[in-house]
C-alpha cells in the first residue's frame, strides 16, 4: 500500500515533464517552421536588395541560407511525427546557427578586438590566479576531510568564498566586466537586437533539443545517441576545415576569376588571368643571333627562351615571362632538393636502426632541425653563407691552403664562392638548407617503416647466403615502398611550396636577380606587393594542379610497383 501511494505520488511530476517535454517539441516544430520562412526571405532580400554585396558574399550567404533552410523544412515535420531524425536534423541547424550568430557578433560587436586588448591587461590578474588555485587546493584537503565533517564543511565554505572573490577580483583586474557592460551597451539598434536574441533563441533550442527527455520522446536509439556524440566531438574540426580550409580554398578559385586588387576592387574577367599566365609565342629566328624584337611582338611577349634543332634557331616569349622563371627554378629545385633529402635519410635511418650504442642520442640530434623555426636556421645559414665572414668559405679557404701546403705546387685556387650573390649557385644554397633541414624528419618516417620489417626475413636471408646489400636491396627497399611513396610524396609537396628559406635569405627576396624566384615567392610577390590577387590567386591554382598532378603521378607509380 506504501509503495502504490509513493509511485502514485510520483506519477502528476512524470506526467508533468512528459507534458512539458511534449509543449517544448510543438514549440520545435513552429521554431523550425520560423527559421525555414526566415531563411527563404533572406534569401530573397540578399538578391533583390540594392545593398552592395560582393558575388562571394551573396554566394555564401545564399548556401547558408538553403541549407538552414531545407534543414529546417524537414526537421519540422519529423519533429511533428516525433521521428529521431527530426532531433538530428535540429541539433544541426541549432548548432550551426548559434556558432554562426555568435561568430557574427563577435566580430560586429568587436569581442575579438577587446580579447586581444586583454592581452595587455592579464598581467594584472596573475596575483588573483593564484588565490583561485589556493582556493582549489583548500577545497581540495576539504575533500579529503570525510571523517570530520565539520571540517569538511568548513574547508570547502572557505574554498569557494577565496575561489569566487578570486574570480571576481580577476576579472575586474583585467577589465573584462567593463568589457562586458560595454558589449551590452551596443545592443540599441534593431539588427544588434535581433542578432542577440538570435544567438539566445539558436543557443536553447539546441540546449533543450540535446537533453534526455526530449531524445526520449523523439525515440532516440543508443546508437543515435553514439552518432551524435561523435558527430558533436568532431564538430569544432569539421567546421574549422569548412571556415578556414574548404571555404578559403574555393573563394580563392573564385577570386582568380577577376580582377581583385585587395582593396575591395574586384571585376570578373573569367579566364584572362589564366590566359596571361599561358600566353606564348613560338616564332623561327633567321639566325641565332637574330633580335627577338624582330620576330615578337615585344609589346606583348618577353624573350623567355631561345633554341637550335635540326639547324633551325627558334625562340619562345611569354606574356609572363617571369611566372615560367618562376617555374623552371621551383622544378629545379624540386629536383635537387627531394633526392638530397630522401636518399641520405634512408641510409641514415639504416644506421640509426642498428644496434650501436648512443642512437638514441643521435636519432634527436637529427630531428632537430626539423623542429627549428625556418626564420632562425635562415638567418643561421646567411651567416655561414657569408662570402667574407663566413664558416663555410672559411673552411673552403683552409683546405685549398693544406692542400697546396702539401703539394708546393698551388694546384687549388681558393674559389671564394658567393653563395648568396651568385646567380649560378644562389638555388643551390638553398637547396643545401632545405635537404639539411629536411632530412631528420624523413629519417624518422623511414626508421618507423624499419622497425616494422620482420627480423625474420633477415635471417631467413643470411642463412641462403645474402649479404647485407643483397638484404638492402632485396628486403628493405622493396618492404619500404608505402613508407617511400609517402616519404617522397610529402617532400615534394613541401619542396613545391618553399618559400620561408628564400624570402628569409635573399635580399630582394628571389635575388639575386630571379636565380631564387619560386612559385609561392612570385605568388606572393603579385598578392601583396602589386596588389594583383587576382592574378596570385590563379597562380596558387596552377600551382595546385601542379602539384596533384605529380602526387597522382606518384601514387600510379607505388599502385603499378605493388601490383608487379
Amino acid at each position: 500500500m506504501t509503495a502504490t501511494s509513493s509511485q502514485s505520488r510520483k506519477l502528476p511530476g512524470v506526467d508533468q515533464e512528459g507534458s512539458s517535454t511534449q509543449r517544448f517539441l510543438q514549440i520545435a516544430f513552429i521554431w523550425h517552421i520560423i527559421v525555414s520562412i526566415a531563411a527563404l526571405v533572406g534569401l530573397v532580400y540578399l538578391w533583390t536588395s540594392n545593398v552592395e554585396f560582393p558575388v562571394w558574399q551573396r554566394v555564401v550567404a545564399s548556401v547558408i541560407a538553403v541549407i538552414l533552410g531545407v534543414a529546417s523544412g524537414f526537421a519540422s515535420p519529423l519533429i511533428r511525427s516525433r521521428d529521431h531524425r527530426g532531433r538530428v536534423l535540429s541539433l544541426g541547424v541549432n548548432y550551426f546557427g548559434f556558432l554562426l550568430l555568435l561568430l557574427s557578433s563577435m566580430h560586429l560587436f568587436g569581442i575579438f578586438t577587446g580579447i586581444d586588448a586583454l592581452a595587455n591587461t592579464f598581467g594584472r590578474g596573475v596575483p588573483f590566479i593564484g588565490f583561485l588555485v589556493s582556493g582549489y587546493l583548500i577545497n581540495g584537503f576539504g575533500e579529503r576531510a570525510e571523517k570530520y565533517p565539520a571540517r569538511q564543511r568548513l574547508l570547502r565554505q572557505i574554498g569557494n568564498v577565496i575561489m569566487g572573490l578570486s574570480l571576481i577580483g580577476f576579472l575586474f583586474a583585467i577589465g573584462l566586466l567593463q568589457g562586458v557592460i560595454a558589449i551590452l551597451v551596443q545592443v540599441n539598434t534593431p539588427r544588434n537586437i535581433a542578432l542577440a536574441l538570435g544567438v539566445l533563441l539558436f543557443g536553447a533550442f539546441a540546449w533543450f533539443m540535446w537533453r534526455g527527455n526530449v531524445a526520449k520522446a523523439m525515440h532516440e536509439s543508443s546508437d543515435d545517441l553514439e552518432m551524435l556524440n561523435g558527430y558533436l566531438f568532431l564538430s569544432p574540426n569539421l567546421l574549422g576545415f569548412l571556415f578556414f580550409f574548404a571555404g578559403p580554398l574555393l573563394l580563392s578559385l573564385y577570386v582568380s576569376f577577376t580582377n581583385a586588387d585587395g582593396f575591395g576592387n574586384q571585376e570578373w574577367v573569367g579566364l584572362a588571368n589564366y590566359g596571361e599566365i599561358f600566353n606564348l609565342d613560338f616564332a623561327r629566328l633567321a639566325s641565332p643571333d637574330q633580335a627577338a624584337n624582330e620576330v615578337l611582338d615585344i609589346t606583348v611577349y618577353d624573350e623567355l627562351w631561345r633554341f637550335s634543332i635540326f639547324g633551325s634557331s627558334f625562340v619562345i616569349g611569354a606574356q609572363d615571362k617571369l611566372f615560367w622563371i618562376a617555374l623552371r627554378n621551383t622544378l629545379v629545385f624540386v629536383l635537387s632538393a627531394v633526392p638530397f633529402s630522401v636518399i641520405p635519410a634512408l641510409f641514415l635511418a639504416n644506421v640509426l636502426n642498428s644496434g650501436i650504442p648512443g642512437m638514441r642520442f643521435f636519432r634527436a640530434v637529427y630531428f632537430i632541425p626539423s623542429v627549428a623555426a625556418v626564420v632562425g636556421v635562415a638567418l643561421i645559414w646567411q651567416w655561414l653563407y657569408n662570402s667574407t665572414v663566413g664558416w663555410i668559405n672559411y673552411f673552403i679557404m683552409t683546405v685549398v691552403e693544406g692542400i697546396n701546403s702539401i703539394t708546393t705546387a698551388g694546384l687549388l685556387t681558393d674559389p671564394q664562392i658567393g653563395w648568396l650573390s651568385d646567380t649560378n649557385v644562389a638555388l643551390f644554397a638553398v637547396v643545401i638548407i632545405a635537404a639539411w633541414q629536411w632530412l631528420g624528419f624523413n629519417t624518422i618516417l623511414y626508421l618507423a617503416g624499419l622497425q616494422n620489417i620482420p627480423k625474420s626475413l633477415y635471417e631467413a636471408a643470411s642463412i641462403d647466403g645474402a649479404n647485407a646489400w643483397n638484404q638492402f636491396w632485396r628486403i628493405t627497399v622493396p618492404l619500404l615502398g608505402p613508407t617511400t611513396f609517402f616519404v617522397v610524396s610529402t617532400t615534394t609537396i613541401q619542396a613545391m611550396q618553399v618559400f620561408d628559406q628564400v624570402f628569409v635569405l635573399t635580399r630582394p627576396p628571389g635575388g639575386p636577380g630571379t636565380s631564387t624566384t619560386t612559385m609561392v615567392l612570385y605568388l606572393y610577390s603579385q598578392g601583396f606587393r602589386n596588389f594583383r590577387q587576382g592574378y596570385a590567386s590563379s597562380i596558387a591554382w596552377v600551382l595546385f594542379i601542379l602539384i596533384l598532378g605529380l602526387t597522382l603521378v606518384q601514387f600510379q607509380r607505388q599502385r603499378a610497383a605493388e601490383a608487379a
